[in-house]
């Protein structure tokens, strides 16, 4: 027998058995006899129908009861205690998790509602918790009661939870009891504390935690400990130093790193509580020798170190000395490039577990950063901390350079004027393969920009010219990065920040780098929610465009090969964008360049984009002006007459004529007000767009000033050479020339003077009438949710190669009108 005939026999062997194992489908879901079963007399009332479930029915009816034990409490309370709840505690004996977990919720949410009347029914309910409490079930049941427990008591009186809690709780406590019982017991013991009056603590609940502390178990210790900051809260500092700081002390130095790790985290916790000579004498020797006992031979422990390691720092700074204040920060140091170097330079392969674990550290010292740099002080940034961000920024680890990318912008902020110093690895960041590093960092883009390119300078003007355009190509590569992978959302997300980029470069720069490449995803790109982010960006770009020539250009590209294109899905996102213009732009210039190129789609071949036409029809309406664009209102009108002649598609159809209604509703439907907040933020927009076009003119104004003040002084120079020249000639016949009267004098010294004059007047009436527009547009403001500070960078003015602009805030809500 061949290969090929074994492998058919073994596979008709196979069929063979799944036939033997078939079995017949059952055609009724439920039998006439479960039925019988699952069936109730329907004259019982609720608190009868629930004593019979809860004694005979079903398992699902019994956990049904459970879970609507809360409202026959509130409709019933009395009956519901005397007779539903005793039969609830029998039934839990033998119920299963899911039942458990149920009667866990109610019980809580009874407590929690304050659906109890009277003190006997809260001792129920108690009793049934702490019955449970030790459930077999550790993992799952035990822990649900657990927490019941513990949010039951911040809704009861003191009195009751000292009777029916803490007195039961003592016997509990003891070595004798279950490892399971302890813990529970240490956990409570937390809780309450902060419920009585520290003599009362140090009285009931003191004596209890010294024996859990010394508990045999390690996991006991462990617990205890972890509760010891509630503890100390609830007797106060001074008690504390006396009392849990010497306990502290000795699990600090217990034999296992769990409880090592839980008495770290306590003093860390608990630092505000301890005075300058606890923490100078008695913290830090402990908290040294436990940082370098955990970097030697712990790195499990280390790990959840490092996450605590900032506020440690920041909690201790104002009490360590000079060489203290040297050594935590050098240990930070050692800790962020923890695995990437052997001791003698050269770097090493371990284990994988271990590389986890170093990995781990390195992030939560990228996490802690920020923290860091207050420890170090801002100042000092570049001597101490610099080399070590830029490792961070630079982690063979994606995860640690994410989390690198999430604090970045704090980094920015803590920097200030220094900020410059760090634009090299924003760059990097941006530039970086992986996409969830260039996620975290878009998530505070607008912020970090804004600091990194106000600020940059602060080296000299030479930073800036070296390192800031280097981020336009930074954000154009990481743009691209994000179109080519197959996470469109990061993608969608990325050209959603980068409508921020007005705000922090010029215009021109983002007309020639970026505008482009917009447009270029509306058209090539396959994911519409991608499409749809990036048409909304190329209107942001629009509006805040300052050179009417270029906002001409781009209309009439939107108009030509969206608007007018042969493919229907860009007639599509034309429509699209006719959307974000009403949003973005005024009324009027809506309907000056965008209305009627819409209105034409009405003959469009295709129905989707007749569809799309008809439910924006009430939006078109909305943007026009009476009586001033009278005529566009009888061309939409004449477009709704001729889609009810002639349209022959049933979805088309249908929607016009419901559009029709909404049409006619419109003026009548809407409320005063809402329609004369619309109109005030129409008129702020209008203003906008005409502040662009006066600020437009002054800046050709200024730049014809400043080219015929050039001439004048051109044409001076030739004067005074030819002057010279023609002196030189006659000195053979007159060796002395002639003195210049006085007013000679006075008329060429104004007349040498005067190209300033003129300069210096025109830069003055420029600035005095962006001042006056800005304040007048900020006064007017109606919507400040609508407003957003803008900043314009000028055109006219250069500053070296990067082609910087002179720069002028003002505040407004949005921009547009070419």
């Amino acid at each position: 027998m061949t290969f090929n005939q074994t492998c058919l026999f073994g596979q008709i062997d196979d069929l063979h058995d799944l036939a033997l194992i078939e079995r017949p489908v059952r055609r009724s879901l439920t039998t006439a006899e479960e039925i019988e079963k699952l069936t109730v007399d329907e004259g019982l009332n609720d608190i009868e129908r629930a004593v019979y479930l809860l004694s005979s029915g079903q398992d699902v009816q019994r956990a049904s009861v459970v879970v609507n034990l809360p409202n026959l409490v509130r409709q019933n309370p009395a009956e519901t205690f005397r007779r539903v709840v005793p039969k609830v505690r029998e039934v839990l004996h033998v119920a299963g998790v899911e039942m458990q977990l149920a009667a866990a919720a109610s019980f809580l949410t009874i407590l929690q509602d304050e659906l109890i009347l009277i003190q006997t029914h809260t001792h129920s309910i108690l009793q049934i918790i702490l019955l449970n409490l030790y459930h077999r079930d550790a993992a799952v049941v035990s822990t649900a009661w657990l927490e019941t427990l513990l949010s039951a008591i911040d809704v009861l009186p003191k009195e009751t939870i000292r009777q029916e809690i803490l007195n039961p709780l003592v016997p509990k406590a003891q070595l004798s009891q279950s490892l399971q019982s302890r813990l529970a017991s240490c956990r409570v013991l937390g809780k309450v504390a902060g419920k009585f009056e520290s003599h009362i603590v140090k009285k009931d609940v003191l004596p209890l935690v010294r024996s859990l502390c010394q508990d045999v178990e390690y996991e006991v210790r462990s617990c205890m400990c972890r509760q010891l900051e509630y503890i100390a809260k609830g007797i106060g500092a001074e008690h504390t130093k006396g009392v849990i700081l010497p306990e502290l002390v000795e699990l600090a130095r217990d034999e296992g790193s769990s409880v090592r790790l839980a008495a770290f985290d306590t003093i860390v916790n608990l630092l505000e509580m301890f005075d300058n000579d606890d923490r100078t004498c008695i913290v830090f020797p402990l908290v040294k020798t436990f940082c370098e006992k955990c970097f030697k031979a712990d790195e499990a422990v280390l790990a959840s170190l490092t996450f605590q390691y900032g506020k440690l720092c920041h909690g201790l700074s104002g009490s360590f000395t000079e060489d203290q204040h040297v050594w935590f920060l050098e240990f930070y140091k050692k800790l962020c490039v923890l695995g990437l170097q052997h001791e003698n330079g050269h770097s090493e392969t371990y284990p994988l577990e271990l590389e986890r674990k170093y990995e781990s550290v390195r992030k939560n010292c990228a996490y802690n950063f920020p923290a860091m740099i207050l420890f170090a002080e801002p100042k000092n940034f570049l001597s101490e901390l610099y080399p070590t961000f830029s490792s961070l920024c630079h982690d063979p680890e994606i995860s640690v350079r994410r989390t690198t990318a999430n604090g970045f912008h704090e980094v920015v902020k803590l920097l200030g004027s220094s900020v410059h110093l760090i634009q090299k690895e924003l760059i990097a960041l941006l530039q970086d393969d992986s996409l969830e590093v260039l996620d975290a960092l878009m998530d505070n883009l607008l912020e970090i920009l804004e600091l990194v390119t106000s600020k940059g300078e602060g080296a000299g003007s030479e930073s800036k010219q070296v390192n800031v355009p280097d981020l336009i190509p930074a954000l154009n590569a990481a743009e691209q990065k994000a179109a080519t992978s197959l996470k469109w959302r990061i993608h969608e997300k990325l050209l959603q920040k980068y409508s921020c980029l007005p705000r922090v470069i010029s215009s021109d720069q983002i007309y020639f780098r970026f505008l482009q490449r917009m447009f270029t995803i509306i058209t090539t790109n396959n994911v519409l929610p991608v499409q749809r982010q990036s048409a909304r960006t190329l209107c942001v770009f629009l509006r805040y465009n300052r050179k009417q020539e270029q906002r001409q250009e781009v209309i009439n590209k939107l108009v030509d090969q969206l608007g007018q294109g042969r493919s229907y899905w860009n007639r599509l996102r034309f429509l699209d964008i006719c959307e974000i213009v009403i949003e973005l732009f005024s009324k009027s210039y809506f309907c000056k360049y965008f209305l009627v190129p819409a209105l034409e789609l009405v003959n469009d071949p295709v129905a989707n984009v007749r569809f799309k036409l008809c439910n924006m029809l009430p939006k078109l309406k909305s943007a026009i002006k009476l009586p001033t664009d009278k005529h566009l209102l009888q061309q939409l009108e004449f477009c709704v007459r001729k889609l009810l002649c002639r349209e022959k598609d049933k979805d088309v159809m249908a929607i016009v004529r419901k559009t029709v209604l909404e049409l006619d509703k419109m003026d009548i439907t809407e409320p005063y007000q809402k329609r004369h907040e619309k109109d005030l933020l129409d008129q702020k927009k209008e203003k906008e767009e005409n502040l662009l076009l006066e600020m437009e003119q002054l800046e050709k104004q200024q730049t014809e000033g400043k080219s015929s003040s050039e001439k004048l002084g051109e044409r001076k120079r030739k004067e005074v050479k030819k002057s010279k020249l023609s002196r030189s000639r006659s000195l053979s016949c007159n060796p002395s020339p002639p003195k210049l009267s006085a007013a000679e004098k006075s008329l060429k010294s104004t007349s040498s003077s005067s190209p300033v004059t003129t300069k210096s007047s025109l830069q003055h009436i420029n600035d005095d009438l962006l001042r006056s527009h800005h304040f007048s547009v900020a006064s007017t403001s109606t919507a400040p949710s609508a407003s957003v500070p803008v900043l314009i960078r000028s055109n006219t003015t250069g500053n070296g190669s990067n082609g910087n602009k002179d720069t002028r805030k003002i505040n407004i809500s949005k921009r547009s009108n070419p």
